[in-house]
């Protein structure tokens, strides 16, 4: 019988990670301590915390604690430290490129505006990068939640660093509460700088949700987009195009969108012909990171190591890493795939 391939092996993209969700549990108490800050049991003592989003109150507790999280990074050490635990964390499960989004706003009034911000984070990830020996580059996140005016301002922010490794435009937080197409002169200006348009959408609304971020925000990726496999005709469209869906199995179960690990539609996906791109999203909250989702892909939804493969492969094709990236690392999906065929016999 023909053992396993061991997942961590496996060479993968990571394209959809959240800059405070990145962060190990370990340092959320430790700094936490150090700054003084209490932190509520469902963050210390009874961690991963049990959410549920699918109601608006559901979600704002998730909320809540995700900004709880985000209160202990205090100091500009605090968040070059936060960058370089994620990107070993990165290398150690096969990740050899990572996508990981960022909302300077939220973190602008700590650290001298969003300008001074951003640039912080870049330097972070520059020498995150650097130290853990693989690629990273920014995705700029716009709220939701928020104004659209404040999309847009985002969205000329993200076009100022692409030469710094912004390589996309994202829409992130409840889509229930702002509509895909109220953001669309943000994607405008992001996508005419020729930046990747990666909204949130398809997690917590369905398809209608999904064809709106395609039609109105002119999507390349979908965050999550999990809902899509509600309608026949919308994977087509999607598989058509090349559209990658950011499929986060354990957050689709955290948070309710699938009661179960087996509830997750990646296989009706995946069998759709959707390119998919597995992503852990916060596993400071859902308690798992990138090689869960893919042992979860192979142990739960019985994915065989040529499709598992085909999953890594569709994860690097899908992402804005240099074609000498993607090339590297897509040999070495081959590599791994053929370590598992036993030799020749001799003569």
């Amino acid at each position: 019988m023909e053992m396993p391939r061991p997942l961590r092996d496996l060479p993968k993209a990571h394209l959809h990670l959240h800059f405070t969700g990145s962060m190990r549990h370990s340092t959320l108490v430790e700094l936490a301590d150090g700054h003084g800050l209490h932190l509520p049991d469902a963050l210390k003592e009874d961690w991963p915390p049990k959410l549920r989003a699918t109601d608006e109150r559901g979600w704002f507790r998730f909320q809540r604690l995700y900004d709880i999280a985000r209160s202990v990074l205090r100091r500009p050490d605090d968040l070059y430290r936060l960058m370089r635990e994620t990107a070993e964390d990165e290398a150690a499960e096969g990740s050899g490129w990572l996508e990981i989004q960022v909302d300077p706003s939220g973190y602008a009034q700590r650290f001298g505006g969003l300008t001074a911000t951003m640039e912080l984070m870049l330097d972070a990830v520059d020498r995150a990068a650097e130290h853990a020996g693989i690629g990273i580059a920014v995705v700029v996140a716009a709220n939701r939640t928020r104004h659209p005016l404040d999309a847009r301002t985002l969205a000329r922010l993200a076009v100022q660093y692409m030469d710094r490794g912004v390589v996309g435009f994202g829409l992130s937080n409840d889509e229930r509460r702002g509509r895909a197409r109220e953001f669309d002169r943000a994607f405008r200006i992001a996508r005419r700088a020729g930046l990747l348009a990666v909204p949130h959408g398809g997690e917590l609304l369905g398809p209608a949700s999904v064809a709106e971020c395609v039609e109105e925000l002119g999507a390349d990726r979908l965050g999550h987009g999990v809902r899509a496999a509600e309608s026949p005709r919308l994977m087509e469209m999607l598989a058509e195009r090349r559209i990658t869906c950011e499929v986060c199995p354990m957050s689709n179960v955290g948070l309710g969108v699938a009661e179960h690990p087996g509830d997750v539609p990646l296989r009706r996906l995946f069998e759709a012909g959707v390119p998919i791109a597995l992503g852990a999203d916060d596993p400071l909250l859902f308690g798992s990171r990138l090689l869960d989702q893919y042992e979860l892909a192979r142990g739960v939804l019985g994915f065989a190591d040529a499709e598992v493969a085909e999953l890594a492969r569709q994860s690097i094709r899908g992402s804005a890493a240099p074609e000498t990236v993607r090339k590297e690392l897509l040999r070495g999906v081959d590599d791994w795939l053929a370590s598992g065929v036993p030799p020749e016999p001799a003569g």
